[in-house]
């Protein structure tokens, strides 16, 4: 899964406090060898977590090991076994880091710190893996609508006939969303909104998040769902640039489930897990309960326009204008996961993707 931040205007550091330059400066004068280390297995660019990482080695004089690892991170740990170097396992969506739990490559950690800066809902009850930041699956609207509220379930409401923009439907950042419609929805329910939805939509579903916004612009569709912090990525662009244009033709609004009571929006995460294996695992430890300190969130929500986990972290402004603060559906990841394969079996029983 590509998790990239694209170019802007300016740079997605610049808007950071001054702990990142102090991090680097200090990062940069360790000695090549440090007395220790750990070594990170990541689906996440590297680009977007160094920060985060310098920051880190500045503060405790660990060295961080990054290891991109693009595709099949849980075959890749598999087959190195008991030698495998990696001690942190990170990846995005929720779904990936299940896999890993379930695939065994991960061990339970018991952190006060961890469990105290993290909601449970946003981490595993046995300890296997921790959220680290939040996106929000929102809607993408022409500024022109008025509109007030939104209910994922009004998106397959017949007066958004074409209408409608939005990626595959099998995509993670969709399955893990049609998930937590079967969740709170139940499949028959869940299965005749993905046939409205398919019925509105102005155009295939393919593409990726942003071009929902840029088809809002060029007058495709009039609404869609995507990601939230390409709504940062888009509003810090170049004045005068194609992805700054998109940004500012919406509004973005924060959707609820028809059936939830606590009116929370539909969340996926980045996260972390400790290696089986993992040869310097106290200092895994160190580096999770690093990256949900304040500073470290702080990071999070700067660099990369995601939400934090941590309560009480201020978002970034560009995020904290547009779309404000989140109120996050209480029900639990691992539920949701629950429903992952029916959620991709029904995009494909009704054709959403043809």
């Amino acid at each position: 899964m590509t998790d990239r931040l694209r170019a802007t205007g300016r740079s997605p550091l610049r808007a950071l406090s001054s702990l990142v330059s102090i991090a680097c400066l200090a990062a940069a004068a360790l000695p090549a060898h440090a007395a220790e280390s750990l070594t990170l297995y990541t689906t996440r660019e590297p680009g977007l977590i160094q920060p985060l990482l310098s920051a880190f080695t500045a503060t405790t004089k660990i060295q961080v090991n990054t290891v991109f690892v693009k595709d099949g991170l849980l075959e890749r740990v598999k087959a190195e076994g008991a030698r495998s170097p990696a001690d942190l396992l990170m990846t995005v969506d929720a779904g990936n880091l299940l896999d890993l739990v379930e695939g065994g490559v991960t061990q339970p950690v018991k952190s006060a710190a961890l469990e105290s800066a993290i909601p449970a809902n946003l981490r595993g009850a046995d300890g296997q893996w921790f959220g680290l930041s939040m996106r929000a699956r929102v809607l993408y609207a022409d500024k022109a609508l008025k509109i007030n509220s939104f209910r994922y379930e009004d998106l397959a409401d017949p007066k958004w006939k074409g209408k409608v923009c939005i990626r595959a439907g099998q995509h993670p950042y969709n399955t893990a969303l049609i998930a937590s419609l079967i969740a709170h929805d139940g499949e028959a329910k869940t299965e005749q909104w993905l046939r409205g939805v398919k019925a509105n939509l102005a155009r295939k579903a393919t593409g990726g998040d942003r071009d929902v916004a840029r088809d809002i612009l060029g007058g495709i569709c009039d609404v869609g769902l995507a990601n939230s912090y390409y709504v940062g990525q888009m509003k810090a662009s170049k004045e005068g640039s194609d992805a700054r244009k998109w940004g500012d033709a919406i509004q973005v609004i924060r959707p609820t489930f028809a059936n939830a009571k606590s009116g929370g929006t539909h969340v996926n995460i980045s996260g972390a897990a400790v290696a089986k294996n993992a040869p310097q695992r106290a200092n895994a430890v160190k580096l999770l309960e690093f990256l949900v300190s304040e500073s470290a969130q702080s990071l999070y929500a700067q660099a990369n326009y995601e939400y934090p986990v941590r309560k009480g972290v201020a978002l970034d402004p560009i995020i904290g204008q547009a779309i404000g603060e989140l109120k996050v559906d209480p029900l639990p990841l691992t539920e949701i996961a629950k429903y992952r394969k029916q959620a991709s079996a029904l995009v494909d029983k009704v054709g959403f993707d043809q």
